[in-house]
C-alpha cells in the first residue's frame, strides 16, 4: 500500500507535462497530494492531470512558461482557488540545446539560463507568497550532476547548460538562507543519466547505454524517472525536516569516481 505522507498537502510542479515531471507529479498524487500540473504544453500538463485524476487523485493543469509571470501567476492563483493552499514547489522545468562554444550564440545561451536558472528564481519569488501561510513548506529544485562536473561524452559539453545547472545548485544555498525565517526549507535534486526524452535525439525508449556513460556509473544502467521521483517525495516530507539548503544526487554513483 502507498504511504499517504503527503495527505492533504497541496504541490506545483513545473515541466509536469512528460519525463521526470510527470513521475514527480505522479508520485506525490500517489503519496496523497493534490497536484498543481504547469507545463509549456498545455496539452501535456492536462494529460499529467488526467492521469492522476483517473488514479483517484486531485489534479488540475495549467499552461505555463516558467518565465512568464503572469502565466505563473494565473497558476498560483488557481492552486489557491481549487485546493486553499501551496505547500511544495518542485522547479523541474528545464531543457538543453546541443551547442558547443564555437557554435552557441547568444539566443541559445539566454534561452537555456532563462529556463533553467532564472524559470526557478521567478516561480519560487512568486510561490513563496503562499508557500509563507503553509505548514509544512518546501521547495525541490532540479539540478544535475552537471552542476558538479562537465560531461563531455562527444568531446565537447553545453557550457550554457552547465552554467544555468550551476547557478541552481547555488541558487538552491541562497534560497534556503532567505526563506528559513518563513519556516520554507529549500534543497535540489541532481539527477544523473536518466531515461527520458529530455536530450535532443536521444531516444527515450531505448534502454541502452552508450559505453562513455557505462563507464562511469557504479550502478550499471540509466536511472528511472520514478528514481528522481522518490528522492524528490523525500526531501518535500516530513521524513527530511531538518535537511535544507542542500543537493541530493541520485546518479548511479557517477560522481564517485
Amino acid at each position: 500500500m502507498t504511504e499517504r505522507r503527503h495527505q492533504g498537502r497541496v504541490a506545483l510542479v513545473t515541466g509536469a507535462g512528460a519525463g521526470i515531471g510527470r513521475a514527480i507529479a505522479t508520485r506525490l498524487a500517489d503519496e496523497g497530494c493534490a497536484l498543481v500540473c504547469t507545463d509549456v504544453r498545455c496539452d501535456a500538463a492536462a494529460e499529467t492531470a488526467a492521469q492522476i485524476n483517473r488514479a483517484s487523485g486531485q489534479a488540475i493543469a495549467f499552461e505555463a512558461d516558467v518565465r512568464d509571470r503572469r502565466q505563473i501567476e494565473t497558476a498560483l492563483a488557481g492552486a489557491i482557488e481549487a485546493f486553499g493552499r501551496l505547500n511544495y514547489l518542485v522547479n523541474n522545468a528545464g531543457l538543453v540545446t546541443m551547442h558547443r562554444l564555437e557554435d552557441l550564440d547568444d539566443e541559445a545561451w539566454d534561452l537555456v539560463v532563462d529556463v533553467n536558472l532564472k524559470g526557478q528564481f521567478v516561480v519560487t519569488q512568486l510561490a513563496a507568497t503562499h508557500l509563507r501561510q503553509a505548514a509544512p513548506a518546501a521547495v525541490v529544485n532540479l539540478s544535475t550532476i552537471e552542476s558538479e562536473v562537465v560531461v563531455a561524452t562527444t568531446g565537447h559539453c553545453q557550457p550554457h547548460y552547465n552554467a544555468s545547472k550551476g547557478g541552481v545548485r547555488m541558487l538552491t544555498k541562497a534560497l534556503a538562507v532567505e526563506l528559513a525565517a518563513d519556516g520554507i526549507r529549500v534543497n535540489a535534486v541532481a539527477p544523473g543519466p536518466v531515461q527520458t526524452g529530455f536530450v535532443p535525439g536521444v531516444d527515450p525508449t531505448d534502454p541502452r547505454v552508450p559505453p562513455a556513460v557505462l563507464d562511469r556509473l557504479l550502478i550499471r544502467r540509466l536511472g528511472q524517472p520514478s528514481e528522481i521521483a522518490a528522492a524528490v517525495s523525500f526531501l518535500l516530507s516530513d521524513d527530511a525536516s531538518y535537511i535544507t539548503g542542500t543537493q541530493l544526487v541520485v546518479d548511479g554513483g557517477w560522481l564517485t569516481r
